[in-house]
This record gives structure tokens, C-alpha cells and sequence, in this order.
């Protein structure tokens, strides 16, 4: 009996003949097993989508798209619990972890609901008689690339202004949670407004076709792309050649500055989560701590205590305070960047590293890490580590702080810590970053627009902007005259 999960094409489940296994990163596991896509699979989805977006009423019809969306709203609610317990089994978040990302996706389906009936174009008398009018129109069929790290936000984040501004849509999901991207296409399935065709979603194993078919294919005008620097600008170059739109948010290195009057009872447990949340596989993770010449000492003590604290297990275990690396490649690759900083000069503050011993050691399991370095060039600062590691650096000044802050190829986000008034917002202003918090970190609201400065990644997601990748304005001149009296 066929008991892989499917990928999801025109409303209807399609195999590929290619099944692959779902591991547990947590103990090595199989967990399950699921069918890889192939690139007939891809280009079906993309010529499915093509016809519904030209044949259906999607695009046409503002409040089909309210409807639907709230719709998938409603069974993400219903579907919390098996998100939740998929997303800890497989892609290894503590189950207040995988809470915290599935409950973010229904308000974001709400709010891009209310977009879709309430965004308007503009108009213009010019002269006498003469009418100018900008209105917005779908661009078509959207590309969507999610990544592995929070499966099921950052697809909605890209799928939910993709739908609300009336484009259909061909999704690349990533092959380490499989299973929950077939949890997913189950609630895409179900919201019976949707017409068959507006979403397709297929998974597919590193080294396949489908991103490339997407980037290649004239019958996808846009790219909304979540993942590593690296491959964004390997996207970009192949997508010139036909002038796609392209949203992509990148890779981070989020500075923490911590000024010497920061209040250390509130911004030690923050600065411990922004190093071990997702166990560090987060574009925003607090990798850089920079701390002001008169508190590093108590800093420096305090974090290193806090982060060797830190209690790692597998997210069934409700101990558990930092769950697993996605794979073991990914904790080799993790613990050669610490190796080779360490060769080159910084110091060890909390080692942590690989889990070698006893049950941990069969899963991915890799122990916050807290080094201290002076060069602010090593590629420890400069690189995102993708996992529980930070590094922390002494400055003296505001204007040091803002120097080495901004000295990275990143610009994704940052938080300054001070309980002067002042201080923080006047750094906050001078700050690469298109995210700064103040005495916080990792809030994102719905509302408001999220991306990234320099290498971090062009356009944005959240907010109303988001909309803008998926869309085309047109303007319309009409010059009606004037009553002749």
C-alpha cells in the first residue's frame, strides 16, 4: 500500500514514483516517507496554474479571494495541533517553538484577506476634463521558494499577498519537512473556495529541477524567494534573462548592541533565546552580541553561564530548552566555522558543540557556542552560521558600536539595549537594518513591512508592500472633455 505523501497539484494528490524518507533530527529516524518531484511534476503545476489563473475567476474577483483566505484561516486553527506536532517531530522546534510559528499564520491570512477587498488604485482630474487612474492588476502565475527552517510561516508570509492580490500560484517546498508540507497542501485541499489550480505545492530533494524550471519558465513573471544569500544571487542571475520581479528575503547577522545601562535582568534571557530559538536556524538569530566597555565583564560571565545552562534534547522532551540542528551535515558544517575561528583568534567563552554522547548523539544535536573575537572581519562576524553560535565584541563608543554593527554584508535586522530614552532611537536611525528593535527582539507584526538592507535581500514581506510583488500597476487616461456651456 502507497502510504507517501503526495504533492498536490490542480486540488488533486500526484506521485512521482520517487519516494523518499522523512528523518527525525532528533534521533535519526525514519518518520515517514514521500514522493519527489519530478520536473513533468513541476511543469504540470505550472501549466495548471497558468490555466486557472487565465480561465477562473480568481483574479477577477476580490472578494473570492476574501473569502478563501479566511477560509484557510479558519483550518489553520483547526489543523494548530498537527502542525504543531509535525513541525516539532520533523523540522525539530520545541513545541512552544512550532506553536509560536503556526499561530502566526491565520492572523496574517486575516489581514491579507482584508487587503484583497480594501486595497484601491488612485485617481487624478489633471486639467479640465482629464482623467489619469492607477489601478493595480495580478501579474500571473507566482513563483514561490520556501525554505526548511519555518516551513509554514514563511510560506504564508509569500502565499498569503500572493493570493490576496489575485495571482495563482506554483510552491517549491523543501524536502527535510516533507511531511509537514503535506500537512499543508491537506488544508490547501480543503478550503473548498479555492478554484483548483490557484495553489500547487511540490516537494523535492536538494540537487532537482524545480527551481530551476520556475526561474526558467516564461509563464512565471515573479519570485518570492525565502532562504541564503548565496543561492538568492545564483537566482537573480538566472532569472535576468527574462526580467522576472523577484522578493527575496536573505541571509542575517543580527547585531545586539548592549550599552552600559541596559537593564541585564531583561536583556540576558532575550539575548540567550536570539542565540538558541530554532537552535539558531534563523535569519534573525542574535549571532553578534557587541556590548559596551562597562558592563562586558558582568555580560561576558552571565550570558557564557546562561548559554551553558542551556538544556538540549529532542522537542518530546518538555525539558527540553534548545531542540535539534535539522541534520548532522549541518552540525559538522556548524562546528568547523567555530573550529576555524578559533584558529584564527577568538576566544572561547561557552564551547558547547556537537552532542557526542548517549541518546543526543543519534540525533543532530549541537550545544550553544559563545565566543569572544576582536577582528571584526573573521568570517565568523561576517557569515551567517546558521545555528547556535554568537559571537561578542567590546566597543567603547555609540559611534564604534554603529561602525561595527554596520561593518557586514548584512542588513536584516538589529536591537539596541539602553534604558536612556534616547540612546536607542538615535542609534536605531543609524543602523543598516531594515528591522531594529529597542530592548527587544524578534517581534514582526503583520502590519508592518519586513526585509533587509544591502545583502540581506531586496523588497519586502509583511505589511502592504508585500503586495507589490505580485502586481502591476496600469494607468488609464481618459479625456472626457467638459460640459460646453
Amino acid at each position: 500500500m502507497n502510504t507517501a505523501k503526495l504533492n498536490l497539484i490542480n486540488n488533486e494528490w500526484v506521485d512521482s514514483g520517487d519516494h523518499r524518507d522523512s528523518i527525525n533530527p532528533a534521533t535519526g529516524e525514519v518518520i515517514g516517507t514521500w514522493a519527489n518531484a519530478t520536473p513533468e511534476n513541476v511543469n504540470n503545476a505550472i501549466e495548471v496554474a497558468l490555466k486557472a489563473f487565465k480561465e477562473s475567476e480568481w483574479k477577477d474577483n476580490r472578494y473570492l479571494r476574501y473569502k478563501a483566505l479566511n477560509e484557510m484561516a479558519d483550518l489553520f486553527e483547526k489543523y494548530n495541533d498537527q502542525l504543531v506536532e509535525i513541525l516539532s517531530l520533523e523540522n525539530g522546534k520545541l513545541k512552544g517553538e512550532a506553536q509560536f510559528e503556526v499561530s502566526m499564520c491565520a492572523p496574517k491570512l486575516r489581514y491579507y484577506a482584508a487587503l484583497a477587498v480594501t486595497s484601491s488604485g488612485r485617481a487624478l482630474e489633471t486639467s479640465p476634463g482629464i482623467f489619469s487612474m492607477v489601478v493595480s492588476q495580478p501579474i500571473g502565475v507566482a513563483g514561490i521558494i520556501a525554505p526548511w527552517n519555518s516551513p509554514v510561516v514563511l510560506l504564508i508570509r509569500s502565499l498569503a499577498p500572493a493570493l490576496a492580490a489575485g495571482c495563482t500560484t506554483v510552491i517549491k517546498m523543501p524536502a527535510p519537512t516533507a511531511l509537514c508540507n503535506a500537512l499543508l497542501s491537506e488544508i490547501f485541499k480543503a478550503t473548498t473556495s479555492l478554484p483548483p489550480g490557484v495553489i500547487n505545492l511540490f516537494t523535492e530533494a536538494p540537487g532537482g529541477e524545480g527551481s530551476h524550471i520556475m526561474i526558467d519558465s516564461k509563464d512565471i513573471p515573479t519570485i518570492s524567494y525565502t532562504g541564503s544569500t548565496k543561492v538568492g544571487k545564483i537566482l537573480m542571475g538566472n532569472m535576468a534573462k527574462n526580467l522576472k520581479r523577484f522578493g527575496f528575503e536573505l541571509g542575517g547577522k543580527t547585531p545586539m548592541l548592549v550599552f552600559n545601562d541596559a537593564d541585564l535582568e531583561r536583556t540576558l534571557p532575550l539575548l540567550e533565546k536570539a542565540i538558541t530559538v530554532f537552535a539558531g536556524q534563523f535569519c534573525m538569530t542574535g549571532s553578534r552580541i557587541l556590548v559596551q566597555s562597562g558592563i562586558a565583564g558582568q555580560l561576558r560571565e552571565r550570558l557564557g553561564q546562561r548559554l551553558e545552562a542551556v538544556k538540549v534534547g529532542p522537542a518530546a522532551d518538555p525539558a527540553s530548552d534548545m531542540g535539534p540542528i535539522i541534520d548532522k551535515p549541518n552540525v559538522a558544517r556548524i562546528n568547523k566555522v567555530v573550529e576555524d575561528a578559533i584558529a584564527l583568534g577568538a576566544k572561547v567563552i561557552t564551547r558547547g558543540g556537537p552532542a557526542v554522547e548517549g541518546d543526543l548523539a543519534k540525533g543532530a544535536f549541537y550545544r550553544p557556542t559563545l565566543l569572544e573575537v576582536n577582528d571584526n572581519s573573521l568570517s565568523i562576524v561576517q557569515e551567517e552560521t546558521f545555528g547556535p553560535v554568537a559571537t561578542l565584541q567590546v566597543f567603547e563608543t555609540e559611534a564604534e558600536a554603529i561602525a561595527l554593527a554596520n561593518d557586514n554584508i548584512y542588513g536584516l535586522a538589529a536591537s539596541v539595549w539602553s534604558s536612556d530614552v534616547d540612546l536607542p532611537l538615535r542609534v536605531a536611525r543609524e543602523l543598516d537594518a531594515g528591522t531594529v528593535w529597542i530592548n527587544d527582539w524578534a517581534q514582526i507584526n503583520d502590519e508592518f513591512e519586513e526585509g533587509g538592507f544591502k545583502q540581506s535581500g531586496p523588497h519586502r514581506l509583511n505589511g502592504e508592500a508585500a503586495l507589490d510583488d505580485f502586481l502591476e500597476l496600469k494607468h488609464i487616461f481618459h479625456n472626457a472633455g467638459t460640459v460646453k456651456k
